[in-house]
């Protein structure tokens, strides 16, 4: 899996995807910045998302709020007392890691090896073999899982008293060592306030301190009634956001995964008191049917009840995405109450109630929340899609099978020789397609040189102009995926890429 990742870094760079940010400098650590493919899938992305939200549902709207806030913003929302990572140093190795996550990777271990006593039984008892029974008896898988519970209710106990005693404890009761020098000499735990501080003002006297916001929703929350009013929504409806938010993680590892400036996309959901469990079951199985519509492997995908819930949760849970690096949280779905504008009301004193006119009374509504990394989402595509296949001829080719609604490139066009009136007749294609689709034209090289590198960015069709195009004015398309090749006219090439790339064909 390391290897999968190395190369998932690699070709990101090679191919204008992702660049380390300000590399001539060497680079910033933790920030990095989308080349000319990158933004392309990104954005792309961000369309497929908001079009299944915002586009497809009626009740749903989009907001777009400012990454400066008032200072008072994050203290009505704990983020400035309560906005911390349990964080412990090892002696040895200088380095310094979060102590919940130590944790979590040590009852990971124990879990590959449950899954490799299942794995060798069923080799030994082929169809015979009944799962459920053999986790419910076998005495190691019980001893194995057993272990994990333990130590699961140690930590969630650790965390919700901030018990950083307890959680070094567990540590050292663990016996975890250091992933790079194997020592076990570990500082105290400490809290580390994870928000970037800033100021405004024309002189240093008169500035005053502001934050960049370590999310994006608390500029929905504050908008709340803004939205309602002036679009007239009523109960239930939802405010969707795609922007930037910003936090100083000590710990930024994993390319894209953990950085220090990354964008979110995420909707509010706006319920009355009492149906909050409703709209989150609905929206679980909602948002992880988005996720099944883009056919990245159902096996890829779970669901991950937290140890802890957060200061204003009664209920959360994440779909985590398995990546080169295992399973790791890609979208979180949270119960948030009533917290949020509860809180804005109290430090504002400003009203934030609905009137319900159904129930003939205001309320503050509860809120169902969805939200997912956009990074980490554009990390899942990039390293799914990534494969390295063996040809009939012996050779070998490098292909992003990215689903092709969100491939950076719809299709390519390609002259087979740049005479003969080709890349004439290439270049009107060209632009009789450009107004309806994000299309490529790419004449250098040989065409099987061409082919491989728009396998390697992910274009699904390539159209090739040749001399029979000349006779009976057909293109040779083909498919990225299958390399299959067939003639059609040059009338049907528009319909060939609607029925490749249209959302209807991926989101309905």
């Amino acid at each position: 899996m390391d290897d999968k990742f190395k190369k998932v870094v690699s070709h990101a760079k090679e191919y204008g995807f992702i660049f380390p940010s300000s590399e001539i400098y060497d680079g910033l650590s933790a920030v990095y910045d989308y080349g000319q493919n990158g933004v392309e899938l990104k954005n792309n992305i961000k369309k497929y998302w908001w079009a299944s939200l915002v586009q497809m549902n009626h009740n749903i709207v989009g907001l777009d709020s400012a990454i400066f806030m008032h200072p008072l913003t994050w203290k009505a929302s704990g983020h400035v007392d309560a906005f911390n990572d349990p964080l412990i140093d090892n002696k040895d190795s200088k380095k310094r890691y979060r102590a919940d996550v130590l944790i979590e990777e040590y009852c990971q271990k124990i879990e590959s090896k449950i899954n490799k006593e299942i794995a060798k039984a069923k080799k030994r008892f082929g169809d015979d073999f009944d799962e459920n029974q053999f986790i419910t008896t076998n005495d190691r898988i019980v001893a194995y899982k057993e272990k994990i519970e333990s130590i699961t209710s140690r930590m969630s106990k650790a965390l919700e008293e901030d018990d950083l005693k307890s959680l070094k404890k567990l540590i050292e009761d663990l016996e975890i060592v250091d992933p790079i020098s194997g020592s076990k000499n570990w500082t105290d735990v400490k809290q580390f306030n994870l928000m970037f501080s800033t100021k405004v003002g024309s002189t240093a006297q008169s500035s005053s301190d502001l934050y960049l916001r370590p999310e994006t929703a608390q500029g929905i929350f504050v908008n709340f009634l803004n939205v309602q009013k002036s679009a007239r929504m009523k109960i239930p409806f939802g405010i969707a956001q795609i922007g930037k938010a910003f936090r100083n993680e000590i710990i930024a590892r994993q390319f894209i995964f953990r950085m220090r400036e990354f964008e979110q996309m995420e909707m509010q959901f706006f319920v009355r008191p009492g149906t909050q469990q409703e709209w989150y079951e609905k929206w679980k199985e909602n948002r992880m049917n988005w996720h099944m519509s883009l056919g990245l492997g159902k096996e890829n995908y779970r669901f991950h009840d937290h140890i802890k819930l957060a200061h204003y949760a009664d209920a959360a849970c994440d779909i985590e995405y398995n990546f080169p690096f295992g399973f790791k949280e890609l979208e979180g779905i949270h119960s948030r109450t009533d917290y949020d504008l509860s809180q804005h009301e109290k430090h504002s004193g400003k009203k934030l109630q609905y009137f319900d006119s159904e129930l003939n009374k205001s309320y503050i509504p509860y809120v169902v929340e969805t939200s997912i990394g956009l990074d980490r989402m554009f990390l899942a595509v990039l390293s799914n899609s990534l494969v390295e296949e063996e040809l009939d001829n012996n050779s070998s080719r490098i292909v992003l099978k990215i689903p092709s609604v969100l491939a950076p490139y719809k299709a390519a066009i390609l002259p087979l020789v740049k005479k003969d009136g080709l890349s004439e007749i290439a270049t009107d294609l060209y632009n009789k397609l450009k107004t309806e689709f994000n299309i490529i034209y790419d004449e250098k090289d040989a065409v099987g040189r061409r082919y491989r590198r728009q396998d390697a960015i992910g274009t699904p069709l390539c159209i090739t102009i040749d001399h029979q195009t000349l006779e009976n004015n057909t293109v040779t398309i083909r498919n990225r995926d299958t390399m299959e090749q067939k003639r059609i006219s040059t009338d049907s090439v528009s319909k060939e890429i609607i029925k490749e790339v249209n959302l209807k064909n991926w989101l309905v």
